[in-house]
């Protein structure tokens, strides 16, 4: 029996390398397909076999492509398992998406606290976004929860308000202003590199609109909730 377990362990040690230089050799054959489709400085961040398809994830940033072991072909859409029903790039860019929410620097966040406070979100947001002001209409039929908005302009003309909001001296109260009462904060007249920061982090995450929300348990949602369902996620995101 040992030695059939020996010989299991090295067969899937065998196998696992046999993977991993897969792996390794489509990532070297990818990388100039890669710059030629689409321009220097865009290379695979992780290339891994799929499974048992014979098919290899190339993940740039938050964004999938699927290509064979020999690159003969790139694929660019949904991988779906008949069989388990699952929708394979679907759960693959959610697990990419999570963030560990201790990882977060909450200082640079406007913080409010309703109720008790026990759950926890936080939330990317423009202060000029549509659905930002939808979002923060949402939040106010919800109590019970911590609440950090990452001040994130991503539009062209949210900038001043952006710095007026961080230089204010109660951020929450500012944010809460400007987005449900149309109240523009006073010109910004402190150091706002704080701004700065929350730029690169969504940069750095990937976060490509507003509102985005990262719950308890890492997981993100881009775009805007009810309050009902937020009631559910933040219950979900709490319990893990």
């Amino acid at each position: 029996m040992k030695i059939k377990a020996v010989v299991g362990g090295l067969a899937a040690l065998f196998i696992a390398q046999a993977a991993l230089a897969n792996e390794a050799a489509v990532r070297k054959a990818v990388e100039p397909v890669l710059t030629e489709l689409f321009g220097p400085g865009i290379k695979a961040d992780a290339v891994r076999k799929l499974g048992n398809f014979n098919l290899y994830e190339i993940q740039i940033g938050g964004d999938l492509l699927y290509t064979d072991e020999k690159v003969s072909y790139l694929i660019n859409g949904d991988v779906l398992d008949i069989k388990a029903k699952k929708n394979l790039t679907e759960e693959r860019k959610n697990k990419l998406a999570q963030v560990k929410f201790s990882d977060l620097p909450l200082e640079l966040a406007a913080k409010q606290v309703k109720g008790n406070g026990k759950r926890i979100l936080a939330t990317f947001e423009d202060p000029n976004c549509t659905y930002c002001k939808k979002l923060a209409e949402e939040l106010q039929k919800i109590t019970d929860v911590t609440i950090y908005t990452f001040i994130y302009p991503i539009f062209p003309q949210s900038g001043d308000v952006a710095k007026g909001i961080w230089c204010a001296p109660d951020r929450a109260k500012a944010w809460n202003d400007y987005v449900l009462r149309s109240v523009t904060p006073p010109a910004a007249k402190c150091d706002t590199s704080g701004i700065d920061k929350v730029v690169a982090l969504g940069r750095k995450l990937n976060i490509k609109g507003t509102p985005a929300m990262i719950f308890a348990d890492g997981s993100r949602v881009p775009g805007y909730m009810p309050a009902a369902m937020l009631e559910k996620t933040l219950d979900k995101g709490s319990a893990n």
